[in-house]
């Protein structure tokens, strides 16, 4: 029989983290689940150390070959996934033991939700908290997924959280086609409302998964690109989806990315030093949502 919950790890030079990834993945109070990770040609080992979680029969590793970046080893892992439900955990991120079980039971109890997420908390390289209880938007509980989704614009962010926080019933995630990489640096938040599309959104209020940032993510550059994405993928959603977004929605969403993207760039001013200490200290930066 198929597992409830299929979970997929695309690794890349991931050999600092993925032991605390795979380790926080297996360690769930919800037994019924499969894990998937894919390696993408990985140079620093990280390969070798899963060799550790070989004999686990929950377990299964695969490689995929070089090119196509993130989106392709994010589309393999996951087209390998066999459960009802479908979590994607980047090799170096982390999750709460109660995640999976909290994430279920909305889903089992309401099959019109299609989507569940959580808040999240941003660690550095060491695991040190940086910022605490991420996400939302301000949502709580069970709500139309296109109102979630026409949330997210006006909020001009993904605050639905990167994929460790969230999990999607299989079914609507392929239908709705899966990840959508048109704009790479929005592929989660635009998934995520491609699915909403398709059913209800439960938002759990409880921060229970931890994104692992690098100094290289938090660069003035990345940081402007990752705007002008959003603002493309606020106007893609818009035409897809006639009646969704109003141009007021549209304009405040975009103003808002904008905004953002000068905010991320204060940030830097404070968190890119600190990360840049710890780098040049000899810690390793998370290079897993930088695949090439």
């Amino acid at each position: 029989m198929a597992p409830k919950v299929s979970v997929v790890v695309p690794s890349y030079n991931s050999a600092a983290f993925i032991d605390e990834a795979i380790r926080s993945i297996l360690n769930q109070t919800f037994g019924d689940f499969e894990l998937i990770v894919s390696d993408h040609s990985s140079t620093d080992g990280t390969w070798e150390r899963l060799q550790a979680y070989a004999d686990d029969p929950r377990v299964r590793l695969l490689r995929t070959e070089p090119g196509g970046g993130a989106p392709a080893n994010w589309k393999r892992v996951s087209a390998e996934a066999s459960g009802e439900y479908l979590k994607l955990v980047c090799g170096d991120d982390v999750i709460a033991p109660t995640l999976l079980a909290e994430q279920v039971a909305p889903m089992e109890e309401d099959d019109t939700v299609v989507m569940v997420s959580c808040k999240r908390s941003l660690i550095d390289a060491r695991g040190a908290e940086l910022v605490a209880g991420r996400g939302l938007g301000g949502l709580r509980g069970t709500v139309p997924g296109p109102s979630a989704a026409r949330r997210s614009v006006i909020c001009g962010t993904n605050i639905f959280g990167e994929p460790g926080c969230v999990l999607y019933r299989r079914s609507a995630f392929t239908k709705a086609g899966g990840w959508d990489a048109e704009d790479p640096y929005v592929i989660d938040q635009a998934t995520a409302c491609n699915v909403l599309m398709l059913g209800r959104y439960h938002a759990l209020d409880r921060v229970l998964a931890s994104f692992r940032i690098s100094a290289q993510q938090w660069s003035v550059n990345l940081a402007q690109k990752q705007a002008d994405q959003v603002v493309s993928f606020h106007h893609r959603l818009a035409r897809t989806n006639p009646g969704l977004l109003s141009r007021a929605d549209l304009l405040r969403g975009d103003a808002m990315a904008r905004g953002m993207a000068v905010g991320r760039r204060l940030t830097y001013a404070y968190l890119g030093r600190k990360l840049h200490a710890a780098d040049d200290a000899g810690r390793p930066s998370s290079s897993a949502k930088v695949d090439s």
